[in-house]
């Protein structure tokens, strides 16, 4: 049973003990009435299993993060983008908040922030959604009565709530940033954008791809479904399984692109297909900011870049490569069990089984359409060698790519050169 007790001049505090025999108490109370109403109460709730100890909620969010982390059972890199997140935003803002005081207003007015400071819709909804996880597993415990991150339909800016199509480029665009991605880096970065575009692979399936799983003879590539994919945490990179169990699967290549990555491989010995200029992984960030961005994005605001380039398809991610393969797919007519089995779509275990057959006999209308797709790009840029003004710069844009050089070798596919790269320093390199 609860019961009131008088503190001070006209002062109250409700007593009661919690089931584990422990008293505790709830005092503000100015009305003895007021005290005993609420003793009542917490007396029903009780019988009910209804009552919340508000007392609980009084340790902050940064006394409950550690008891909540050792909870969690998840992969090395989910665990490492966690961690990231709690420490550049939800720490620095709730750290020293009670759990108790957190009202959904305060999340709605941090989330408003966050755009304000210009994050992306889908990088705030990360956030937010981590920061509900934290707090929903503490309402479980009985920390607080409820999770106060709401999802609120049909609220907040127009803008944050419009989905924008993904950016994709056409054949002739991949093209052109490869090429300028060969002048920036090297040849090995033209291909690997070559090979993404043309075989919708993800970033991981072709940084972690190995030599054996690249069979040219019969034109494939295998993703394995042990090792068949990087991952990457901010110190540490491993070969893992891929994505998805669909993930796993074989790619049929066009012709052209079997000749280009022959050549490519001939160019090292690294066991990795696109290994670093020490042979080892490459580092996603890096690789994209050096080499993979300023391809599409241009470099014109650069001062002094190893090689002036000039817009592609600014703000095209890596991933857009996997998305402008299936566009280029639709594009030609293929149906969808057949995309979702190069791509590693997941799809209904019905479907798959009923119209397999069907995506097997379209393999030769797939390899037409990509064959297709890349000597068209190669006729364009043939006959427009620049596209649009170059930006100004002291290094003038690369036109189209140069020309085989030795006639005593196999030739690679136009539009790619193939030599062997002078020894140089190891450097680590994205």
């Amino acid at each position: 049973m609860s019961w009131i007790e008088h503190t001070s001049g006209q002062h109250w505090r409700v007593r009661y003990r919690r089931l584990d025999g422990s008293v505790a108490s709830e005092g503000g109370f100015t009305d003895p009435t007021a005290a005993r109403h609420r003793a009542k109460e917490i007396d029903v709730d009780q019988r009910r299993y209804t009552f919340y100890d508000t007392t609980r909620g009084r340790i902050t969010v940064a006394q409950w993060l550690p008891h909540w982390w050792s909870t969690l059972s998840l992969d090395e890199v989910t665990l490492d983008n966690y961690a990231y997140l709690i420490g550049k935003h939800i720490n620095p803002r709730f750290g020293n908040c009670r759990l108790g005081d957190l009202h959904a207003s305060d999340i709605t007015q941090w989330a408003a922030d966050l755009h304000a400071s210009g994050y992306q819709h889908t990088t705030v909804e990360g956030i937010t959604s981590l920061f509900s996880r934290i707090l929903g597993d503490a309402a479980d415990d009985g920390l607080i009565p409820a999770n106060p991150v709401h999802r609120h339909r049909n609220r907040g800016k127009r803008a944050f709530r419009i989905r924008h199509e993904m950016l994709w480029a056409t054949p002739e665009e991949v093209l052109r940033a490869a090429t300028q991605a060969e002048h920036l880096h090297d040849r090995a970065s033209a291909a690997l954008i070559i090979t993404a575009a043309w075989t919708g692979c993800q970033w991981g399936e072709l940084a972690g791809l190995q030599r054996h799983n690249l069979h040219l003879d019969n034109r494939t590539l295998v993703i394995d479904p042990d090792h068949g994919a990087l991952k990457e945490t901010a110190h540490r990179q491993w070969l893992g399984p891929p994505k998805t169990p669909a993930s796993t699967r074989t790619i049929t290549l066009p012709a052209f692109l079997t000749m280009l990555l022959t050549h490519h491989l001939a160019d090292h010995d690294s066991p990795l297909v696109f290994p670093n200029e020490a042979g080892g992984f490459l580092w996603r960030h890096t690789w994209l900011t050096r080499t993979f961005n300023p391809a599409f994005d241009g470099n014109h605001d650069v001062p002094n870049p190893r090689a002036r380039t000039y817009p592609i398809r600014p703000g095209l991610t890596f991933h857009g490569l996997r998305h402008s393969h299936k566009t280029w797919l639709i594009a030609a007519g293929i149906p969808e069990i057949a995309q979702a089995r190069r791509l590693g779509h997941r799809m209904d275990r019905r479907i798959v089984e009923v119209y397999s057959h069907v995506a097997d006999e379209l393999e030769t209308q797939i390899q037409t359409a990509l064959k297709h797709a890349w000597l068209e790009a190669r006729h364009t840029i043939a006959q427009h060698p620049t596209r649009g003004n170059p930006p100004p710069g002291p290094n003038p844009p690369p036109t189209h790519p140069r020309a085989p050089q030795g006639p005593s070798s196999p030739q690679p596919p136009q539009g790619m050169t193939i030599t062997r790269r002078p020894a140089q320093t190891p450097r680590r390199t994205g």
